[in-house]
């Protein structure tokens, strides 16, 4: 019997301009699978991750979601984003909205969720994130660590097959860096399929099912954590490490 990734990225390509950012990257997740992506900035980790939420549009190659092609121009965008949940660096949430009425806002106005049953969606993720009490505070009321919160809860709001994560903590103060990844643990834990790319190597070594490592438009090799991070086989790859670790 076979069986069918959760994701499947087949030798995508993409680039702006003359700058070919993606040269013929192909990777699977499967269900319940953490992936974490490592490389200088520039090697196309966010790129990857807005081709496979369709932000970007591919230049040659093929995404499949649960073994369909979402890279299919005929296929709703709008569709395959309300079953990928994103969290970027800067949290993007709407100053002049509570925390609740910025999670509510997409499932009630694009979603079409009755907004009585939003909020009570709302309020559960609250719960599970730790800021069921600041459900009616306004963003800028809250730490850097609450708000990125905030917007993995609204990410999860919509109960996303995938989730995409990028460079979650880069802003973050580094006290307020171990809240937000606690919580992706307990994700990862509970069996949420989550790729995110990331410079926290100790949080790698530990969550990871497989690191790969971005070089040149290429994955230019990956594998298990140990593997990767503690005994790498590419001379780039251990460059990349010994430039982290000396930081």
């Amino acid at each position: 019997m076979t069986t069918t990734s959760l994701l499947a990225i087949e030798h995508v390509r993409k680039s702006f301009g003359d700058n070919v950012v993606l040269r013929d990257v192909s990777l699977t997740v499967e269900p319940g699978q953490c992936v974490v992506l490592i490389g200088a900035s520039g090697s196309g980790k966010s790129t990857l991750l807005r081709c496979v939420n369709l932000l970007e549009t591919v230049d040659d190659g093929r995404i499949l979601l649960a073994g369909k092609d979402i890279t299919d121009p005929r296929v709703s965008a709008d569709a395959v984003r309300a079953r990928i949940g994103v969290v970027f660096q800067s949290y993007n949430l709407f100053p002049h909205l509570s925390v609740i009425d910025n999670i509510t806002l997409a499932p009630v106005r694009v979603h079409m969720v009755d907004r009585a049953d939003a909020r009570q969606r709302a309020m559960a993720m609250l719960e599970r994130v730790g800021l069921a009490e600041k459900a009616h505070a306004r963003p800028d009321d809250l730490s850097g660590g609450q708000q990125q919160r905030v917007a993995i809860a609204r990410a999860l709001v919509n109960d996303p097959q995938l989730m995409l994560l990028d460079e979650v903590t880069s802003a973050l103060d580094p006290e307020l860096v171990g809240e937000v990844l606690d919580l992706l643990r307990e994700l990862k834990a509970e069996g949420m399929t989550m790729i995110l790319n990331t410079h926290e190597m100790g949080f790698a070594r530990q969550v990871a099912d497989e690191v790969c490592f971005l070089h040149g438009g290429y994955i230019h090799e990956k594998g298990p954590p140990a593997q990767v991070l503690g005994d790498p086989q590419e001379e780039r790859t251990r460059q990349f490490l010994s430039r982290i670790h000396s930081l």
